[in-house]
């Protein structure tokens, strides 16, 4: 079935709200601070490794005017870096009206090792944009990058070290926010895995300079590692699919768990060279629909959606040429909030004039003014504003 059968086809099931009377879960999606262009890259003119591998070339453009990159699906802005604030506007508003409550950023640590100092950079500038809107955010940490480090022979201090001044870092700069999600007062903290950390022990040496300590959640499976540590789990996207998420939903476990909803999983990296899963999951409305439906009557406390843009492995929501605002307006549907397709484009619009206008210090006020409009709700008079600006170009 393709995309546009099944949108016009199912409609009237996508149409079902999440029902009324029950406590709506918080709902967070996953996004990768990863990607670089020629501008932004280290080194300098290059394209980042998450927009190439090691077969794409992304100053190869085809006859529609697409760039050759390592993904099966092409976002509507074209390649993007991460850290481009115009950039981050667009996606942040865009998840504000799809009925999102924030972003769970991957993080790598700030070790000064392969492209992390980038992804740090670009994690600081999407949380000061999202200052400015309604979302509330939470870190993703990857502690597996310090054994990478180690590996490569570029790790000059011990590992539980390393991982002190990582949460020393964020402790500084993210945790005492007022949009820095918490838990029983606790900042929650998501780690993709543990695959450094193997020991209970070395998580309370981790944290035992924090004060509160985090509301800690492994991801599935990886608990055991962190012993009294972990404040719960958090489901993710197995090869089985929905298997493991039946599974996991009826297990009997007390403690917050984080539910998982995906569009399916379709990865680049067999043809862009790299190492990582072979096996596919179909990327589509459907397995979107599926995965929301059985994470929302889990009843579990928060839901995230893996992932916003993680082109590499197929799971993007964000918009596309390919399936342009569907995932976006199927989650506007399954939660029953007050926005469609018409806020999403106009959030596009708002993007496309900041492009219009760059260099002009003038019309940028007046945008920034209207991003302002829009992160409040003020969809009516950002519209306004927006018209008469594109009557003048």
């Amino acid at each position: 079935m393709t995309m546009l059968c099944w949108l016009l086809c199912t409609g009237a099931a996508l149409a079902q709200p999440y029902p009324p009377g029950n406590t709506k879960p918080r709902i967070f999606v996953h996004l990768m601070p990863w990607f670089e262009t020629k501008a932004t890259n280290t080194p300098a003119n290059t394209w980042g490794i998450h927009w190439t591998m090691a077969t794409a070339h992304p100053d190869v453009i085809d006859k529609d005017g697409k760039r050759q990159i390592a993904s099966l699906y092409y976002p509507l802005t074209g390649p993007y870096a991460s850290g481009d604030t115009v950039l981050i506007e667009y996606q942040l508003l865009l998840m504000q009206y799809s009925g999102i409550d924030g972003v769970l950023i991957d993080w790598p640590g700030i070790l000064e090792h392969n492209d992390y100092p980038l992804l740090v950079r670009n994690t600081e500038k999407i949380v000061s944009v999202l200052q400015r809107t309604r979302l509330h955010f939470a870190i993703v940490y990857e502690d597996h990058n310090i054994n990478i480090t180690a590996q490569d022979g570029a790790l000059h201090v011990g590992k539980i070290d390393a991982a002190r001044a990582d949460m020393a870092y964020l402790q500084a700069h993210f945790f005492t926010l007022p949009s820095y999600e918490h838990l029983n007062g606790q900042p929650m903290l998501l780690n993709f895995g543990p695959q450094t950390f193997e020991q209970p022990a070395a998580w309370s040496r981790i944290f035992d300079s924090l004060q509160p300590a985090p509301a800690f959640f492994p991801l599935w499976g990886h608990d055991r590692y962190a012993g009294a540590n972990a404040a719960g789990t958090f489901a993710w996207i197995n090869e089985d699919h929905t298997v493991s998420l039946q599974k996991y939903y009826a297990e009997q476990d007390s403690r917050p768990r984080i539910a998982s909803a995906y569009p399916g999983f379709e990865s680049y990296y067999l043809k862009g060279g790299w190492d990582g899963p072979r096996w596919s999951i179909a990327h589509t409305p459907a397995t979107f629909s599926t995965t929301l439906d059985l994470a929302l009557q889990s009843k579990l406390p928060y839901i995230q959606l893996p992932t916003w843009n993680d082109y590499g492995e197929g799971t993007t929501i964000e918009p596309t040429r390919e399936y342009r605002y569907a995932y976006l307006t199927l989650l506007q549907r399954k939660l029953g909030v007050p926005f469609t397709q018409q806020q999403l484009e106009l959030v596009t619009t708002f993007y496309n004039l900041r492009r219009y206008y760059a260099g002009n210090a003038q019309q940028q006020k007046k945008l920034d003014a209207v991003f302002a409009q829009l992160a409040q709700g003020d969809v009516v008079g950002a519209e306004k504003e927006m018209k008469a600006m594109k009557k003048g170009r």
